[in-house]
């Protein structure tokens, strides 16, 4: 397919053009808070006492090799590329002297397990849904849920979080409200673990999903809507093919098409909310880091997550926009 591998290559240049700027708009943020975090950490260190001033300035050397503040800024934003190619952030300032790629490392299982579910879920129930009520509009069962589904959507993630955490926390204490597994818990691939683990989730996941919803039904619903009205629609119904076919193959699966596009649009969107709700739940992903990184002036773990998450989603939305050809024959690969 040579008009693919063109597509490809143009979605590529594209791909690492928005990773270069993702990047640079990084680097610009954290060099221009007035935040100094060498400076930070040796008031922090000689605040319950006088030290050397040969030690200091001994100390704040290293932290500037530490960090890559050495030199102007040309030699920082050297040092700055330097480190994203290898994967380096220097230690963290929070937890001196893990490195920031271990920090990173541990919480992004939680926050991808978090998005991902949230996210199929949202997806599927969304467009099934909408779908369904976009050919059957008549339903009443339908309608209600719509009427439902358009209810949560415009309330704000944390409301929803807020709510059901005084919800099932507290009116009706049946689920966790906090953590990501049960304290003093040995971690493994047992049932245990396992069973505390998704019981932990099933609230971030529920106000991420509930506010999702309305967004997918109603794009849904308008997409199948147009659809149905098309003349190969009504050729289909009158040479006697069954609804359910008409409705799977003929009317969901041209539907779809924009909607697989908006999934990786939405990913961005998602994993902002998804900051909000895991510092509702105290859930140990990359939204607590962050919040946490952040209050303590941790300007290389803020650095490191900043960057993770503009590769992250900037590979999402790549992976889906070379599908998009493959799902829908109309779009030629040019």
């Amino acid at each position: 397919m040579p008009g693919y591998a063109a597509y490809l290559l143009s979605r590529l240049g594209q791909f690492v053009l928005v990773v270069f700027i993702g990047m640079n708009i990084s680097f610009i943020v954290t060099h221009s808070t007035p935040i100094d975090p060498v400076e930070q950490t040796i008031a922090a260190a000689t605040q319950y006492g006088s030290t050397n001033p040969e030690a200091i300035a001994l100390m704040r050397q290293s932290l500037r090799e530490l960090y890559g503040l050495e030199g102007g800024l040309g030699a920082q934003y050297v040092a700055f590329w330097r480190r994203i190619a290898v994967g380096d952030f220097g230690p963290s300032l929070s937890a001196f002297p893990t490195p920031v790629a271990v920090l990173v490392g541990r919480a992004i299982p939680w926050t991808v397990g978090l998005l991902v579910v949230s996210t199929v879920l949202t997806w599927i129930l969304g467009n099934a849904l909408g779908g369904l009520a976009g050919y059957y509009r008549k339903n009443r069962v339908l309608r209600f849920a719509g009427i439902l589904a358009m209810a949560f959507h415009p309330i704000p993630y944390y409301i929803v979080a807020f709510i059901l955490l005084i919800t099932f926390g507290y009116l009706w204490p049946v689920l966790p409200i906090s953590g990501g597994y049960m304290m003093n818990m040995e971690r493994g691939f047992n049932l245990g673990f396992i069973m505390s683990l998704l019981e932990h989730s099933i609230l971030p996941i529920l106000s991420l999903v509930l506010v999702g919803l309305g967004g997918w039904f109603m794009g849904m619903r308008s997409l199948v809507s147009n659809v149905v009205t098309e003349d190969y629609v009504t050729y289909a119904e009158l040479g006697g093919v069954s609804r359910r076919r008409i409705l799977v193959s003929y009317v969901m699966r041209n539907a779809l098409v924009p909607q697989v596009t908006g999934l990786a649009m939405s990913l961005g969107a998602i994993f902002n909310g998804a900051i909000i709700t895991e510092q509702v739940f105290g859930y140990p992903g990359i939204g607590t880091l962050l919040v946490s990184a952040v209050h303590a002036g941790d300007y290389s773990l803020v650095l490191g997550i900043t960057s993770v998450s503009i590769v992250a989603v900037s590979a999402a939305v790549l992976m889906i926009d070379l599908l998009y050809p493959l799902l829908d024959p109309r779009v030629r690969a040019r």
